[in-house]
């Protein structure tokens, strides 16, 4: 399972969502390239609509949809930012949309997705449970289901990101970017290298939940026991659309244990005064810890996926 987007395939993307979001900052970060030896700057999607990049997707694939799907209504599930972004995309095209998130869904995460409009359904402990059960929702009502990440409209749009990276900051070295399900890494990946085949592509992911790096090592879709708590990071399986792409435009994949991560997301907060939820700090904390092998003074951008902090999780941490 192959397919490739070419860098007229993002601009058309771009073209179809611009009229919805913002084009987000890329910030310095003169601490981060001290300690690190790179030129740094930071992704802030921390700033986008609903505060992660998951509203791009929707958008791209929703602008796409015909009628009759739309008439039907969508349905997705999500550990909170998919569930945003879907629901505000459907508000905005005219569409319902319900969305099937887990139990333990940050509960500022679920009533965001309500004040977009989406009916919100709760069900299961893990991603893959609110999933199953979004797909029995697709049987009985005839909503069409929307992938959180492994989907091609949806990779093409959360891949503007990458487009707006490389319009901003042409000269860029390297990329680090978080992976859940993979479909960030991939949109980002294709449009990174379509505008510099030589342009590193690096991922991350909790050494507690590393789905991707196993599948990769692999060399197939490994399906693992899941142990990370960061929301964003949590999934057993990646994507196969999106592992087909890693496989072939994403140069390493790093990890670190939650702690790291999370320590990462505090510093984030204090150091460059982002507020950047768990998954959206990987990138940081793989530099902090240095694990991006390039050359002193290369210009590296990491991407701030989100800022939807669960600050209760936040309160109730407590490291050995």
């Amino acid at each position: 399972m192959t397919f490739s987007l070419s860098l007229p395939d993002y601009e058309a993307a771009r073209a179809r969502i611009a009229p919805h979001i913002h084009w987000t900052p890329l910030l310095d970060s003169h601490t981060l390239g001290e300690l690190t030896g790179f030129e740094v700057k930071l992704k802030a999607e921390c700033f986008q609509k609903v505060g992660s990049y998951k509203i791009r997707g929707p958008l791209n694939k929703f602008a796409q949809m015909p009628e009759a799907d739309k008439k039907r209504g969508v349905v997705c599930s999500s550990a909170g930012n998919h569930a945003q972004g879907v629901a505000l995309a459907a508000r905005i095209h005219g569409i319902r949309a319900v969305v099937c998130m887990a139990t333990n869904a940050t509960p500022a995460k679920v009533a965001a997705t309500r004040a977009y409009g989406a009916e919100v359904v709760l069900h299961g402990s893990i991603w893959d449970e609110a999933n199953e059960k979004a797909k029995e929702l697709v049987e009985k009502e005839g909503l069409t289901y929307v992938h959180p990440f492994d989907d091609e409209q949806l990779i093409a749009g959360q891949g503007t990101l990458g487009l707006e990276v490389v319009k901003d900051w042409p000269q860029i070295d390297a990329i680090v970017v978080p992976i859940g399900g993979g479909g960030l890494i991939a949109g980002v990946a294709m449009a990174i290298k379509s505008h510099n085949p030589n342009c590193k592509v690096i991922g991350v992911e909790s050494s507690d939940g590393p789905a991707m790096q196993a599948s990769v090592k692999a060399g197939a879709l490994q399906t693992i026991e899941c142990n990370t708590i960061i929301d964003g990071l949590r999934v057993r399986r990646a994507g196969a659309l999106n592992f087909s792409v890693v496989q072939r435009y994403v140069d390493d994949i790093v990890t670190l244990p939650d702690k790291d991560i999370f320590d990462a997301m505090l510093w984030t907060w204090e150091r460059c005064k982002l507020v950047c939820e768990g998954a959206a700090a990987a990138p940081v904390a793989a530099m902090l810890h240095g694990l991006i092998k390039m050359p002193k003074g290369s210009k590296v951008v990491g991407v701030i996926s989100g800022g939807n902090v669960n600050l209760d999780q936040l309160r109730g941490l407590r490291w050995n």
